[in-house]
């Protein structure tokens, strides 16, 4: 049988099923997203993707190059809005304000301050490093002492208060790859956003910086909800508690992590995961 005869309607695990008739339109549900289509131009990236996202927790998103993981991902804090001939249809509604983070009577900027996104490559500012992670809270008008007490929790969130407490005026290009990974973390935890994204966070990064941050995914989800872009599946499994498999644009399946990785319920999944396309 080839793949794209295994290529089914998504479906999800009887635990997500059970949850998500405990928790729809509560807060335990930070985000739904409901019959989201994405185009560019006349290239439609993103088929009727139906999904929730559990708050305080992390959600993994796999799939092969091209699947529309990152695609959805941006659909979250409007990046999309940015570039000409694209077009969202469906929902995405952030709960329990019930904003439909993608209609159009919604502000984009207003959505990037609230969805944080962190980047596959550090991208800091050409500035201090106090100042990369000020740049979210001036623009919202916070000054003074109250401006100072919140790069200094933003950079204890990120676990680099310690490392560059007395290089605060220092350029952020001073700092090691991973480093600036984890200031970029604390800029974005900054504005305090509801959901925090992440594009393969760790791409760039050798082995001892990609096992700090995988640690400090894991510790932010006491604070905000997480997503995770990732084509490492062992980084899934380490770091997440839900995985969903894309492929084409379409949502293959959604599950624990635990039962993705151990007991698919779609064939192509398990081919995905086992190795035999990708």
């Amino acid at each position: 049988m080839t793949i794209s005869d295994q290529h089914a309607q998504p479906q999800v695990s009887s635990e997500v099923a059970e949850a998500g008739q405990k928790t729809v339109g509560s807060p335990k549900i930070k985000a739904e997203v409901e019959g989201l289509n994405f185009f560019y131009g006349k290239l439609q990236a993103l088929k009727n993707i139906n999904m929730g996202f559990n708050a305080n927790q992390v959600t993994a998103i796999i799939g092969p190059s091209g699947c529309g993981k990152s695609t959805l991902l941006r659909c979250f804090n409007r990046i999309h809005d940015l570039y000409p001939e694209t077009r969202y249809e469906g929902k995405i509604i952030l709960q329990p304000s019930g904003i439909n983070l993608i209609g159009p009577e919604t502000d984009p900027l207003e959505m990037r301050m609230r969805m944080s996104m962190v980047f596959q490559k550090p991208n800091a500012f050409p500035k201090s490093v106090f100042d990369n992670v000020a740049f979210g809270l001036r623009l919202r008008g916070v000054a003074g002492k109250e401006l100072k007490d919140q790069v200094e929790q933003s950079l204890r969130s990120a676990a680099l208060w310690d490392e560059v407490k007395d290089r605060l005026r220092e350029s952020a290009y001073t700092l090691s790859g991973g480093q600036q990974q984890r200031l970029c973390i604390a800029r974005a935890l900054a504005t305090e956003p509801e959901i925090l994204l992440f594009d393969e966070p760790t791409s760039a990064l050798d082995p001892i910086a990609t096992a700090k941050i995988e640690n400090l995914i894991f510790d932010l989800k006491r604070e905000v909800t997480v997503v995770i872009v990732t084509h490492n599946m062992q980084q899934a499994a380490r770091v997440s508690d839900f995985t969903a498999f894309m492929y084409l644009g379409e949502l293959i399946e959604l599950a624990p992590t635990k039962v993705m990785f151990e007991n698919p319920a779609i064939k192509l999944t398990e081919e995905y995961i086992t190795g035999h396309f990708g």
